[in-house]
């Protein structure tokens, strides 16, 4: 998409951009102890103790516990699912596509899974639409996804999870705008002059913007350019 000749950041000599780049830094690394605060803190959050739980899976009904597999930690997406849509929630999709390599997770003795309203078949049949590659469970006929923030037809959310032995507890929870530490794509946007180029952001006057979700890929997108039934 071309820009205006207008919509440009100020030339200066290179000490002058040096000078506001340490400038920057100063912030960049506040954040990023601040960000290590919150994450020791989180580490020491209490933790509430789950009930029993029968999610169903590729292979048949599976307990909570035994989604871990061989680790102790289980990180869960609860996918947004609408009873009937053809293309499921595009932010979901669009999240969870990005997650093509887990190995480096299971190093750190923790599993990351997704999670959904749907039916396990329709579940399992949207996956291969779209090319995700990730392991999905269903939560149709159990409480499990309105009892950690993301109930039918709505809701989507991250959930931790600890087991010590067979016993699950749920160690963290975020939704909305909390999933965005967990997504490279508005990582790497948000390095880019123009930043994500919607409305809301507060840009310089002149900035290309655009109405805010205009420029998420759609799941159709998605499907198109990694999916199996294309």
């Amino acid at each position: 998409m071309s820009t205006s000749n207008n919509a440009l950041p100020p030339v200066v000599d290179a000490s002058a951009w040096e000078k506001e780049l340490a400038a920057l830094r100063v912030r960049e690394k506040a954040a990023t102890r601040e960000l290590d605060a919150i994450a020791a803190q989180r580490r020491r959050l209490p933790m509430v103790e789950m009930p029993n739980y029968v999610l169903e899976g590729e292979e048949g009904p599976v307990r909570l516990a035994e989604i871990f597999g061989d680790h102790p930690q289980l990180i869960i997406y609860s996918h947004m699912w609408h009873e009937g849509a053809e293309w499921q929630c595009g932010g979901c999709t669009g999240f969870t596509s990005q997650f093509t390599r887990l190995a480096g997770v299971e190093k750190f003795d923790a599993r990351f899974v997704i999670v959904t309203q749907g039916p396990i078949d329709e579940a399992l049949a949207y996956r291969r639409k779209v090319g995700n590659t990730m392991t999905w469970y269903s939560t149709a006929n159990s409480t499990f996804g309105s009892d950690i923030g993301a109930p039918p037809n709505g809701g989507f959310a991250v959930n931790v999870f600890l087991r010590d032995g067979d016993t699950v507890y749920r160690t963290w929870h975020t939704d909305g705008r909390g999933t965005e530490q967990l997504s490279y794509l508005f990582a790497l946007v948000d390095l880019l002059p123009y930043g994500r180029q919607e409305e809301w952001q507060d840009s310089p006057e002149g900035w290309p913007q655009s109405p805010t979700y205009s420029r998420w890929a759609t799941p159709q997108e998605i499907a198109a350019a990694y999916g199996g039934d294309r």
